[in-house]
């Protein structure tokens, strides 16, 4: 990721979640929604509301099984992440037609603009066939954590 924000910044190893169950993208961002709520000073419904909007501009599905909801949100004094890997893949419209499996939730303070920089590490990161294949043959959240935020990066 850049020097400016890493993901380990903003993603405790606390917000790596195994096993997620859906069977829908709205379902899926409901649930990514609730569980980020937990963790917030906003409500789900917020959250959700946003990211259901962001998607109405067109996917954050970026392919290779990968997923990157985000959306701005009131209320928000920091940036936010979570990290889900699904019990099963989800259709969600991505941009290679394939289903997604590997969930990253990324919710920004309205007035800081520096989430591209997140957005891109993460995308960057996730191109990688180690690291993804590391996540997905993972077999605890802490596992996945030590992959998605190793020390050198």
């Amino acid at each position: 990721m850049d020097s400016i924000m890493k993901l380990r910044d903003c993603l405790p190893a606390e917000n790596v979640v195994v096993g997620l169950q859906a069977t829908t993208k709205a379902g899926l961002i409901r649930q990514l929604s609730e569980l980020a709520a937990g963790r917030l000073p906003i409500t789900a419904e917020e959250i959700s509301k946003a990211l259901l909007g962001r998607e109405r501009l067109g996917s954050t599905g970026i392919g290779d099984g990968i997923a990157v909801p985000h959306a701005r949100v009131k209320g928000l004094d920091r940036h936010f992440c979570l990290f889900a890997r699904l019990a099963k893949a989800v259709d969600f419209e991505a941009v290679d037609e394939l289903p997604v499996d590997l969930v990253f939730v990324l919710l920004n303070p309205d007035n800081q603009p520096n989430h591209l920089n997140i957005l891109s590490g993460i995308a960057r990161q996730m191109r990688e066939d180690k690291v993804a294949q590391a996540v997905r043959m993972a077999i605890s959240p802490a596992d996945i954590y030590r992959e998605l935020c190793p020390p050198d990066r």
